[in-house]
């Protein structure tokens, strides 16, 4: 068989449909073994399909369609990859059309991406074969003809412009554009977690001169030995994993009539991406020190980049923390992310007034929210926890000593 069928692969074990957001190759394309074919998005993230042979590409699902685990969704003709190869032969291989002619692979580029049919061009190869300048030719002429008049082109069904009634003497336009399958997912959960959960936010502050003079200390040092800068968050992750430990209702979670409880700590750190919030999980963060946890986190900042996040990389978190802090956010309310008992917010540092030892005196200070289910969690526990977090932190000398 010179064709191998293009199916939907496997991204994790909960998963099982996807949307075919976008073909990144099109019917026609040589493709080689490796090359991204199609991106798959699913309720979790979006990934790249790569090709496994080489070959011309042809896609028979449209962009938009939700497909199924295993489903075909194309095929490639390997006979073409063959045919398309360096040789000895002095003519050309071919490939067969299904409009009659044949077509070497380069010339079936051509005639798929300009858009020519293949009836309407006139050989000048030997044997009657059409070459690309028999197809360069066609479609040249093809736009100097001139074209019969037409109704515009209307907009594409995603994202249409709405023209509103006049008000107040002038029109006013909208964009109506079909929600993301993962955004449909994010808005799924959310309320879910809203309806399904007894959350409760409880708030404190945190002292960060300590933790800011300890960091300008060594950073340099820091990025000499470990090759990565000293962050914030690989503080709050050792606080937290510490704090776990103390308080082990905060690492558990709800199933039926049943209390799960994790012996490690699988931290989900919220990264914000062009398509959505998602939370790729530093698992065993119990174990890591800081740089392990700056690397990681590093890892999936770039892999949020570049759109790579994987399914694997989002699942089995135990507990999160959200960072609003970046973007501004001096205080929120942040929500659970199911089926996690509870889930830590920093925010921003602003310089203060506060009392210490008698004294006003201005400190970096930040807000901290902790939201938590109360079916699982008491008042006392969150309170608790959230104290654990803030002591480590205004003395982190006590992280490096697990004290």
């Amino acid at each position: 068989m010179s064709k191998v069928e293009i199916k939907v692969p496997s991204v994790g074990e909960s998963v099982s449909e996807g949307v075919l957001s976008r073909w990144i190759k099109k019917t026609g394309d040589l493709v080689k073994s490796g090359d991204p074919l199609f991106e798959l998005e699913t309720d979790k993230a979006s990934n790249e399909v790569p090709s496994l042979v080489a070959g011309v590409l042809t896609t028979t699902v449209a962009e938009g369609t939700t497909v199924a685990i295993g489903a075909i969704v194309g095929s490639i003709d390997t006979a073409a990859a063959a045919a398309s190869a360096p040789s000895a032969a002095p003519a050309p291989s071919a490939v067969a059309s299904s409009n009659g002619p044949h077509l070497s692979p380069a010339v079936a580029y051509q005639v798929a991406e300009k858009g020519v049919d293949v009836a309407s061009i006139s050989p000048s190869g030997p044997g009657g074969r059409i070459t690309k300048g028999d197809v360069l030719a066609a479609a040249d002429s093809k736009s100097a003809a001139p074209a019969p008049a037409a109704p515009a082109p209307a907009a594409k069904p995603s994202a249409p412009v709405v023209s509103s009634p006049v008000i107040g003497g002038a029109e006013r336009a909208q964009t109506r554009q079909k929600m993301p399958n993962i955004r449909q997912k994010i808005a799924q959960r959310l309320v879910e977690a809203q309806h399904t959960a007894a959350i409760l936010t409880t708030f404190n502050e945190v002292d960060m001169s300590r933790v800011m003079d300890l960091r300008a200390k060594y950073k340099d040092a820091f990025q000499k030995k470990h090759g990565i800068g000293l962050g914030f968050m690989s503080f709050f992750v050792k606080a937290t994993t510490e704090a776990l430990q103390a308080f082990p209702a905060v690492n558990a979670q709800i199933d039926g009539t049943e209390i799960i409880y994790h012996n490690y700590c699988d931290i989900g750190v919220a990264v914000s991406t062009e398509r959505g919030l998602m939370v790729p999980v530093v698992r065993s963060a119990e174990r890591m020190g800081f740089s392990q946890i700056e690397k990681a986190i590093m890892d999936y900042a770039l892999k949020a980049r570049e759109n790579k996040i994987s399914v694997n990389d989002l699942q089995g978190g135990t507990f999160t923390i959200t960072n609003g802090g970046v973007f501004g956010s001096l205080l929120s309310t942040p929500i659970l992310n199911p089926p996690q008992s509870a889930i830590l917010g920093m925010h921003s540092i602003k310089k203060r007034p506060v009392v210490v030892d008698d004294q006003i005196v201005i400190r970096p200070m930040m807000y901290l929210a902790l939201s938590y289910d109360h079916r699982m969690i008491d008042g006392k526990e969150a309170v608790s926890f959230l104290v654990r977090i803030k002591e480590l932190i205004e003395d982190p000398e006590r992280l490096l000593l697990s004290i």
